[in-house]
Order: C-alpha cells, then sequence, then structure tokens
C-alpha cells in the first residue's frame, strides 16, 4: 500500500509500518538538497541497556545513509525544557527520522522538549520531510487512545515526567494501526487496537509491515 502523489510545494510525511518499508526508494526522491536527518529514536529511552539503544540508532543511521541521506541523532532528552534550543537546532536539517518503540514515551519527549509545537509550525513547509515508523507515526495522530493496548503507559524513563500525554501532536487525521496482521511481535494487540478503534468510531489506517503511506500536509 502506498500513496505516491505528492507535490514538492509542501511538507511531506513518509509514513511506514516498520522501518523503511517497501518504497525506501520514493523517501529518497521527497528530500530536497538538504540531506541532514535528525534520527530520533527516544521512543526507545525504555531500553535500560544503552548499548542496545545505540546499535539501533545505529541501524537506522546505516539504513539512511544508504540512501544518500546525512544522518546523526537528535536526543531529545538534551532538549527537555529547552524549546527555543530545539527549534534552532532542527532548522539545520531537511528530514526527520522517528524510529518506533515506545509511543507513550515518544510523546512525552515531544512534549517536554517542544518538538511537537515546532513541528505543528511546519506544516507547509516544502523544504522538510518527517520519515518514520510504528510509534513515530502513532505520535502523530489526533490523539493516542487506544494505543495503551499495545503499549505500557506507565514506562516511564528517567527524567521524564510521569504524566501521560493522550493527545497526539496531529499532524494526521487519522488513528495509526502499524504491524497490522504481521509477522510482528505486536500484532496480536494490534488486531485489538484495530477493533478498538472500529468500536469506537475512529478513523484508522492499519498498514501491514512494508506498508507507506506518503501524504503532504
Amino acid at each position: 500500500m502506498m500513496l505516491s502523489c505528492y507535490n514538492l510545494n509542501i511538507m511531506k510525511l513518509y509514513l511506514s509500518s516498520y522501518r523503511l518499508g517497501d518504497k525506501s526508494e520514493e523517501l529518497s526522491r521527497l528530500g530536497g538538497s538538504n540531506k541532514r536527518t535528525a534520527v530520533i529514536a527516544n521512543a526507545m529511552d525504555f531500553l535500560t541497556n544503552e548499548g542496545g539503544r545505540n546499535e539501533s540508532v545505529n541501524r537506522e543511521i546505516a539504513d539512511l545513509k544508504e540512501l544518500g541521506f546525512e544522518p546523526e541523532e537528535i536526543d531529545l532528552r538534551n532538549y527537555f525544557g529547552k524549546p527555543q534550543e530545539l527549534k534552532e537546532e532542527l532548522s539545520k536539517y531537511g528530514a526527520l527520522w522517528v524510529r518506533g518503540g515506545n509511543v507513550f514515551i515518544l510523546r512525552r519527549a515531544f512534549k517536554e522538549s517542544g518538538m511537537d509545537e515546532w513541528l505543528r509550525e511546519q506544516k507547509g513547509n516544502k523544504e522538510l520531510v518527517y520519515g518514520g515508523y510504528s510509534a513515530g507515526v502513532c505520535v502523530l495522530s489526533p490523539n493516542l487512545k487506544g494505543l495503551e493496548i499495545v503499549d505500557n503507559t506507565n514506562n516511564v524513563p528517567e527524567g521524564y515526567r510521569k504524566e501521560i500525554v493522550w493527545d497526539g501532536v496531529g499532524l494526521i487525521d487519522f488513528a495509526f494501526a502499524p504491524h497490522y496482521m504481521s509477522n510482528h511481535p505486536e500484532a496480536e494487540a494490534v488486531s485489538k487496537l484495530v477493533k478498538y478503534d472500529k468500536d469506537n468510531g475512529i478513523e484508522y489506517k492499519a498498514l501491514k509491515d512494508g506498508e507507506v503511506i506518503i501524504q503532504e500536509i
């Protein structure tokens, strides 16, 4: 599944169920002249093994380099309470890549760093591409209700506030259900999430691993 009719004059979203998906060549075409890419992996901050987290980041960086991007990690924890500093840093990049993990941790990181507000200000920014998968897409929804079926809301890493943030960033107008009917450990829980969305009249899109949506805002 892919929606690929896009206009290069507005902000592009590359929304994948898992990792780069089956249309990675489309991602490389979306980018402009600025190939610097901020890799955001805060959804993995629940890992107590720093080596495991670093390994996951390095994998994302290697994948993006193969597509011609110039990736480097931006750890949002370094910008908690410093939204202006984050805004100045992110202005240097032409693309973002936000990996999966725990969506509630990622949402907290977005709020505490001010990245959520910065992203909302980027609507219509033709120079920016937002790419991501799983939690990195779910966080863009209007709200996160139902995702507690899949992710632990009470997994709060050191340095994070305990408050659960239920509102999403709101860059997309639907709930996102990744790993649907896929060979993924969360597939069974995601089927329950899809049922929740149906039962509650929530507009959603369910993607199998490999599938990608390309959207513009």
